[in-house]
C-alpha cells in the first residue's frame, strides 16, 4: 500500500487536501480513498472497489468514451464561468447550498455557468442534502429560472422520505446520491419513487460490478460520479459508465482538475467533453512526489487493519 496526500486546487467538500492509498494486486493497482472521517464499516466497500481494480476484474466496455460534466465548486461567478469554458464540456454540475453561503450567491453562480454553456448546454445542481423540504421547493424553483431550465437537482434533502415529497412538489427531475451510497437499503429510493435518476459512485458502493447490479435492479437512469479520486480511481468510474447498457446523462467524472497533482498517466482529463475508457499506469515518480508523511502512512495502515478486523468479525 502507498499513501498519497494531494493538495486541492479549490476547497471542495470542506477539504483542502485529498488523502488516499493505492493498493497493489495481481493485475496492478487500485485506489482506496474513503474520506478520513468515515468509520471502518463505511470505508470497507471502498476497499472492495480497490481490490477489484487491482485484480483486473472489470467488465468489458460497451462504449469507448464517456461524456462528462464540468464540476463547479462554490466559487465566484467569474471563476465558475472560466471553469466551464476551460472544461470543453457541454454539461455542468454546480455545487449549491454550501454551509455559510446564500441562495443569491448560488443564483449568480448558476447564471454565470448558463452563460458559459450557452442555451443548449445542460446544467445540473447539487445541494448535498442541505435543504428542508420547503427550502428545496423554493430554492429549486428559483435556481431553475436562473439556469433557464435545470437538467436535474441532485440530493436536495438528506432523507429518502423528504426526497419523495420534494419530487412530488417540483417539476425539475430529482437525482439521489447520498440516499443510495450511504443507505443501508439503496433500493428505498426506487420503492418510495423518491428520484428520477440514480447517482452511482464506484468506491462507496463496492466496485464496478456491484454498481452494475444496483443499476440493473434500481431501474432508474444512472449518472456515474466521482469521489474526488486521482486518475487511477476515476478510471473505475469510467469503467462503470463504459459498461452500462445505456448511458443517457453525462457522468460526473471530470474532477481531476480539482487536484494539484496525480499518480498515474495518462491523466483522465476530458477531451471534447469526454473521457476515454482504459486503465492509466501508476508512475512511481508521480507517486513519490505526493507521498504522505510517515504519521499519515501509519494512520492509513491502522485504518486498513481496522477494516480487515471488521471483515474477520463478519466472517466469524
Amino acid at each position: 500500500m502507498r499513501v498519497f496526500s494531494i493538495p486541492m486546487t479549490t476547497r471542495f467538500r470542506g477539504i483542502t487536501v485529498r488523502e488516499g492509498a493505492l493498493v497493489e494486486g495481481d493485475a496492478g493497482w487500485g485506489e482506496w480513498s474513503p474520506f478520513v472521517e468515515y468509520p471502518p464499516e463505511v470505508a470497507e466497500p471502498w476497499l472492495r472497489c480497490a481490490e477489484e481494480a487491482a485484480a483486473g476484474d472489470w467488465p468489458a466496455p460497451v462504449r469507448a468514451t464517456v461524456p462528462v460534466n464540468a464540476t463547479v465548486p462554490v466559487v465566484a461567478p467569474d471563476v465558475a464561468h472560466e471553469i466551464v469554458l476551460r472544461s470543453g464540456c457541454t454539461t455542468a454540475k454546480v455545487k449549491v447550498a454550501d454551509p455559510g453561503s446564500f441562495l443569491a450567491d448560488d443564483l449568480a453562480r448558476v447564471e454565470a455557468v448558463r452563460d458559459a454553456l450557452g442555451p443548449s448546454g445542460r446544467l445540473r445542481v447539487d445541494a448535498n442534502g442541505a435543504w428542508s423540504v420547503d427550502e428545496a421547493v423554493s430554492s429549486i424553483a428559483r435556481l431553475d429560472r436562473a439556469a433557464g431550465g435545470l437538467e436535474y437537482v441532485e440530493q436536495p434533502c438528506a432523507t429518502v422520505e423528504d426526497l419523495a415529497v420534494v419530487r412530488r412538489r417540483v417539476e425539475v427531475p430529482i437525482a439521489a446520491d447520498e440516499s443510495i451510497r450511504r443507505a443501508s437499503d439503496p433500493y428505498r429510493v426506487r420503492d418510495l419513487e423518491a428520484a428520477d435518476i440514480a447517482v452511482l459512485k464506484v468506491q462507496p458502493l463496492g466496485g464496478v460490478r456491484a454498481c452494475l447490479r444496483i443499476a440493473e435492479d434500481i431501474g432508474l437512469p444512472v449518472v456515474v460520479s466521482s469521489a474526488l479520486e486521482t486518475s487511477l480511481g476515476l478510471a473505475a468510474g469510467v469503467a462503470l459508465a463504459a459498461a452500462l447498457p445505456t448511458l443517457d446523462h453525462a457522468s460526473g467524472l471530470a474532477t481531476r482538475s480539482l487536484l494539484t497533482a496525480d499518480v498515474a498517466s495518462p491523466e483522465l482529463v476530458p477531451v471534447n467533453g469526454a473521457l476515454v475508457a482504459g486503465v492509466p499506469t501508476v508512475v512511481p515518480a508521480l507517486l513519490d512526489a505526493v507521498a504522505a508523511p510517515p504519521d499519515r502512512v501509519a494512520w492509513w495502515e491502522g485504518r486498513l487493519a481496522m477494516v480487515h478486523a471488521l471483515r474477520e468479525a463478519r466472517r466469524s
